[in-house]
């Protein structure tokens, strides 16, 4: 797999391709979902409050997370993935019914954003894992290169069209388009076979414990995530909360918002070429300098910037962040035992979802009293504070591994 375009040769690998397609189809539905459930709240006249709750009960289910992954390590990666999009299927189909009502309850709405949470908690762990089944090691950097592309492709497609059809037509049929695809999503992934893992019968407390011993046991892979955690948290607060207030506060609407959100995935179908050539010298280190880049529009946006300047912004962090997704994803494939994989990616991602809808939650109220741009600012902050404490807890874990490396050496003199 040599050469710039080489990631784009898996698609003529058909025990593989289809998991690319669908992950085109499947991140397209959640442009439509994103626009559609912040619209479909304010449209009803919820307000700040009432889209922090509906958005926060959509993340709640993620502290299903850990279980998630236990799944991913336990069944046939691919058959957890089409279960995880099925069950998307049916929970965004009826929130479009409900939208379509034009009077839909907000405890209805919640309960249904809350089963497509559900969906979400099993997709991610076992996404992370699967290209680990398909491919050897060396192909791996160009496998998770390619899924991050067709994810930012389908999503930039997903964004573009779901702002005008919100515009034109309304949330409750972008909605119901994101279970549609959903549903397509899972009929290309029964197309994949992936074996079962080898298990060795244990319960799934026992599993949980061992992915969280082989989490904790590398220092390099918890301070990454307590600051994937906090670029989360920064980011949540940005795209779910402050950017559509935002846009709607004479800012464009969500025809704008669904540009600035498109301008992301736009850099990262760039981004990804970058990754799976790009091998630095301190792989860590560049992986946690790289997020650093999300906090530009949210700085542009907490300044009062006009929309299309924070679009523009939006394709940095689309760039360097894809990149940084095939670093880290091919160092925990590669350094990872595959059958602890899944558990634990998803011990690497459940505190930032745990915290999630308490973010969103605190947020709403918030930003009816702060503004939307004062929580962009201090998300943007978030941001850089965590990149630059990340970037040191690297550096002293680093030191003292070496530091232990000489002592063992001495000893053994």
């Amino acid at each position: 797999m040599s050469g710039f375009l080489s990631p784009l040769a898996l698609f003529r690998d058909p025990s593989i391709a289809p998991l690319f397609i669908s992950r085109i189809i499947s991140s397209a539905s959640v442009g439509f979902g994103q626009l559609a459930l912040a619209w479909g709240a304010m449209n009803l006249g919820y307000g700040a409050r009432g889209l922090s709750l509906v958005m926060a009960c959509n993340a709640f289910p993620a502290l299903l997370i850990i279980c998630g992954g236990v799944a991913g390590d336990r069944f046939r990666r691919h058959r957890v993935l089409m279960a995880a999009e099925t069950l998307a299927c049916l929970s965004w189909l009826a929130i479009g019914a409900a939208l379509f009502t034009g009077s839909a309850p907000l405890p209805l709405l919640c309960a249904l954003a809350a089963i497509g949470g559900v969906a979400t908690a099993m997709f991610l762990p076992t996404l992370r894992g699967i290209i680990a089944d398909l491919l050897d090691s060396p192909n791996r950097p160009a496998g998770n290169a390619l899924v991050n592309q067709t994810q930012s492709a389908g999503l930039l497609i997903g964004l573009v069209s779901s702002g005008a059809m919100v515009s034109a037509i309304g949330p409750a049929w972008a909605a119901s388009m994101r279970g549609i695809l959903c549903g397509l999503s899972a009929v290309l992934l029964s197309r994949l076979a992936t074996s079962r893992p080898s298990h060795p019968g244990t319960g799934p407390l026992r599993d949980l414990r061992d992915g969280w011993r082989e989490f904790g046991a590398r220092p390099w892979v918890w301070i990454m995530t307590l600051q994937y955690t906090a670029i989360t948290t920064a980011v949540v607060c940005y795209t779910k909360i402050a950017g559509p207030l935002y846009a709607t506060d004479g800012h464009g609407g969500a025809w704008s918002w669904g540009i600035i959100s498109a301008c992301e995935p736009l850099g990262a179908v760039m981004g990804a070429l970058v990754g799976a050539r790009w091998r630095p010298g301190w792989p860590m280190s560049a992986a946690a300098l790289l997020p650093m880049s999300v906090a530009l529009p949210m700085l542009l946006m907490g300044s009062g910037a006009p929309w299309p300047s924070i679009a523009a912004a939006a394709v940095v962090p689309g760039v360097l962040q894809a990149v940084y997704y095939v670093l880290w994803t091919t160092a925990l494939q590669d350094r990872i035992a595959q059958d602890v994989l899944a558990r634990v990616n998803s011990w690497n991602m459940v505190a930032s979802y745990v915290l999630m809808p308490l973010i969103m939650l605190a947020s709403g109220p918030l930003v009816a009293v702060l503004g939307a741009e004062v929580l962009a600012f201090w998300s943007g902050t978030t941001a850089v504070v965590a990149t630059l404490s990340a970037l040191v807890g690297l550096r002293l874990a680093a030191w003292k591994e070496s530091s232990s490396k000489i002592e063992v050496k001495g000893a053994m003199a």
